[in-house]
């Protein structure tokens, strides 16, 4: 990799990859650009369940695509511009449900299936949905919308099928733009309310191009990639669905996932790539070293973690404990359709830890917490981003896209980090998330990393708790493997390796640390139980 792309003048980084050629063409859309390469290989799988094995070729995927976009046109008159909200687990309805929406110029809208009536009710209200698409297994659940519902059952799908040669003749999409809204995915709400965000048909290309970008151009050689990543997030749907799909690759489609599940789809399906969260990675490194002497895990090539911070040390486990596999960390956020950089292995001299490089075509700045000026390498600040799959703002929220999208472009993150002078990406925390103890500030992932290196440590958070002398002070939520560690044990563990104002003021032993479907830890909730806590005191 190239040196630095640091520019002084200007404090401005680049990416140090090869440029890409993104499309210029303002009346391509995000299906037409998908299907591109159709004639290369219309008979190869595009979309496979891994429970029962039904799958769907490059080529009747197309042709239910836009049988069901006629469907929506037809019967139920979506039109360009109006906003379908999809509520469902994975299955191959969804990535369908999601190309026949945009295809008509209609916006979807993804919900979390396990959310509850408000919750739901909240989404659809502001995202102005005008239809519900849902399995039998939800319909109640979206009854009280009062919307017009559509099940995602086995008869619509023969019905679908059946009708497909005779709608794709019929059916002419209207004229969309890269520059036309796609898709409305909710940021995670983790530092405040639930925001509606707006990506375009052009956000998602040329995010898919990024993450491809390092595959073999020759469209003839394909990997599989499993997907049991939730689709209703930004990083199942743009960087596991969209950009695999446009790029000929295979997905092999889980409803949710479990470990044993997981290991088995690989094995079945001779799974090549996987994108993964921190948890499960966590888990692999845990309990994969003995699962894979249970399966066959032979075939699999890359492994990526991204979503949340991963510990450099589960990184290294990780490489030890599966040698012949790429382990690789990304960055991204709903907002920048889920990708910033991802990381590149360079051999022996490797260090674990960085999220990697930035991706072609993004710019970036670091900026002082303090004074909000541009700082160099090496030194922390919030993180600022540039590029075309930066999103277009908060749908009806201009109060909190001014706050976010400054006037140049710059997309303000909240997260702090900084670039080595090689140019790579180093996550730290959320600047909001950090705890402000005698003055000095403590970041919560640094902490937990610490924690989570403990063999008696199954996970970790760490948040603030007032305190009359310090401000605050960092107490962790830890889960304990067994009963012989003690909550003395981990405060000591933790006091030999940090400075005396990061140490530990209180461990809490509990069961389950809540986190969001993506795996990023629920601070807020823990950041209640810990003014319980003081309240008791």
């Amino acid at each position: 990799m190239a040196a630095s792309s640091f520019n002084p003048v200007t404090s401005v980084y680049i990416s140090p990859r090869p440029p890409l050629a993104f499309p210029s063409d303002p009346t391509l859309s995000m299906v037409p650009f998908l299907f591109r390469n159709l004639p290369s290989y219309p008979h190869r799988p595009a979309l496979v369940d891994s429970n029962s094995g039904q799958s769907l070729t490059f080529q009747q995927l197309r042709s239910l695509v836009s049988t069901f976009a006629s469907f929506l046109s037809c019967r139920h008159n979506i039109t360009k511009g109006d906003v379908v909200l999809i509520f469902s687990p994975n299955s191959l309805f969804f990535p369908l449900s999601f190309l026949s929406i945009i295809s008509l110029g209609a916006i979807a809208t993804t919900v979390n299936p396990q959310y509850t009536l408000q919750e739901l009710s909240k989404q659809a209200l502001d995202s102005n949905a005008k239809l519900v698409l849902t399995t039998p297994e939800l319909l109640e659940n979206v009854k009280p919308l009062n919307l017009p519902t559509i099940l995602l059952s086995r008869s619509l799908y023969d019905d679908l099928a059946s009708n497909s040669s005779s709608a794709l003749g019929l059916f002419r999409p209207p004229k969309i733009s890269q520059n036309d809204t796609a898709a409305l995915l909710y940021s995670s709400g983790t530092t405040g309310t639930s925001k509606g965000v707006i990506l375009t048909h052009r956000n998602f290309i040329t995010t898919s191009l990024m993450v491809t970008a390092d595959q073999d151009e020759d469209v003839a050689n394909y990997n599989t990639y499993l997907c049991f990543l939730p689709m209703f997030h930004v990083f199942g749907l743009s960087i596991v669905i969209y950009s695999q799909l446009q790029r000929g690759n295979t997905v092999v489609v889980m409803e949710r996932f479990d470990m044993e599940g997981m290991l088995r789809a690989v094995e079945t399906y001779r799974v090549s790539h996987l994108f993964v969260v921190p948890p499960v990675m966590v888990g692999l490194v845990k309990f994969g070293k003995a699962m894979g002497k249970k399966y066959d895990l032979g075939c699999l090539r890359w492994v990526c973690s991204g979503a949340a911070p991963l510990g450099s040390d589960v990184m290294a486990e990780f490489a030890k404990n599966f040698p012949n596999v790429e382990v690789v960390q990304g960055y991204g956020m709903t907002e920048t359709t889920s990708i910033i950089s991802l990381e590149i292995p360079e051999g022996q001299n490797r260090q674990y830890g960085s999220t990697g490089y930035l991706m072609p075509g993004i710019e970036a700045k670091v900026i002082s917490v303090d004074t909000s000026k541009p700082v160099p390498p090496n030194q922390k600040g919030e993180l600022l981003f540039r590029g075309p799959n930066i999103m277009q703002g908060y749908f009806n929220n201009p109060q909190a896209t001014q706050l976010t999208l400054d006037e140049e472009g710059w997309l303000h993150t909240g997260d702090l980090g900084y670039f080595d002078e090689k140019g790579q990406l180093y996550i730290q925390d959320r600047i909001k998330e950090l705890i402000k103890c005698k003055g000095f500030q403590v970041a919560p992932a640094e902490l937990e990393a610490v924690l989570t290196s403990h063999p008696m440590i199954l996970d970790a958070a760490v948040v603030p708790m007032e305190d009359d002398e310090a401000g605050q002070v960092p107490i962790a939520f830890v889960i304990p493997r067994n009963s012989l560690l003690t909550k003395e044990d981990v405060q000591e563990f933790v006091a030999r390796q940090v400075a005396p104002f990061k140490r530990l003021r209180r461990v809490v032993f509990v069961k389950s640390i809540p986190k969001t479907a993506s795996g990023k830890i629920l601070r807020r909730e823990l950041v209640k139980n810990a003014k319980t806590l003081r309240s008791k005191l």
